[in-house]
């Protein structure tokens, strides 16, 4: 479905994007995670031909975006950051002039509007003009305008930004029950929803794509993989933590104080998790044991250490938001 290879954008002397590539099928929903200015939004700008890469391209069912722009864009939808509309139509009038845009008019025109306001639960809310409606409803509102023509390729900048969690689980099982005939980037900053709809996750960041991989995969580059939380109901001094430390297999061990109590990590040298080795020694010294668990990892662990793990290169875009 999709194919972007070598993409560059520079502006001036800085570079937003520095050698892209990647391909997404039909069925896949791809996260595409950074943190500010690492140049997604570039980087979804050049796939939906709002801006002309410096250098390489993307494919779109075939299409190549720069040499056949409007073929590529008929396959595109595309939810921009911010889900910029005429903030005087109302919300129908706005998803009718994006239908008569996309080539349909009159009952045609009419269904697809009544179908996808349906679909993103916004029936209720098409008389009201954009200007009143809430950050949550205009964003619906773009990933309507989105969706509207029924795209093969369907790129989301932040699609529940501004939704409220019912919402948000609502836009969610839409782009599950979309996934299976489209091919989807989603671009987001909320972990949790890379875990919930992705299927495959990239990191990018200073213009350049860090991992690229599973959830699963990413997640089990954490450090805490497998990693044991132990959580005593005793006070914790140096002994327990020797204690633990001496088993066989374990590389580290790290006191921990949170809403869960206080206890420790334990990490083993091999990635196993040693649960069994822990509760042994709990038994044999009679700690109070009150809660004892292997941790799967965490995706945010992986993306703060993909992302602050080298210093800023000196020509990179921090800000995605420059003029065109």
């Amino acid at each position: 479905m999709l194919d972007v290879v070598h993409l560059v954008k520079h502006f001036g002397p800085l570079v937003a994007v520095d050698d892209v590539s990647f391909h997404v099928p039909v069925g896949q929903v791809l996260g595409f995670l950074g943190p500010n200015g690492a140049g997604k939004s570039t980087t979804m700008k050049m796939i939906a031909g709002f801006l002309t890469p410096t250098g390489g391209t993307a494919t779109v069912c075939g299409h190549d975006i720069r040499t056949a722009p409007l073929a590529a864009k008929r396959q595109i939808g595309y939810l921009p950051e911010g889900a910029p509309a005429y903030p005087d139509m109302s919300a129908g009038e706005f998803l009718t002039f994006i239908a008569n845009i996309r080539g349909f008019s009159g009952a045609e025109a009419r269904k697809r509007v009544a179908h996808i306001a349906e679909l993103i639960n916004i029936t209720m809310i098409l008389p009201q003009p954009i200007e009143t409606l809430s950050k949550g409803y205009r964003r619906r509102v773009g990933v309507a305008q989105a969706l509207l023509h029924d795209p093969a390729v369907v790129i989301l900048d932040e699609p529940t930004d501004g939704l409220d969690p019912n919402q948000k689980q609502e836009m969610r099982l839409i782009i599950r029950m979309m996934s299976t005939l489209k091919a989807i980037i989603i671009s987001t900053h909320l972990l949790e929803e890379v875990e919930a709809i992705c299927n495959r996750a990239i990191i990018i960041d200073r213009g350049r794509i860090l991992v690229d991989g599973t959830p699963g995969e990413l997640i089990a580059g954490s450090r805490y993989h497998n990693a044991v939380r132990l959580t005593l109901g005793i006070d914790i001094d140096a002994s327990v933590a020797a204690a633990l430390a001496g088993l066989p297999d374990v590389v580290d061990v790290e006191p921990v104080s949170d809403a869960e109590g206080e206890g420790f990590w334990i990490l083993s040298a091999s990635g196993n998790p040693v649960t069994g080795e822990v509760a042994a020694l709990a038994r044999e010294r009679g700690w109070p044991v009150t809660s004892l668990r292997t941790e799967r990892g965490r995706l945010d662990d992986v993306f703060r250490s993909m992302t602050m793990s080298t210093p800023q290169a000196p020509d990179r875009v921090r800000d995605e938001k420059l003029p065109v």
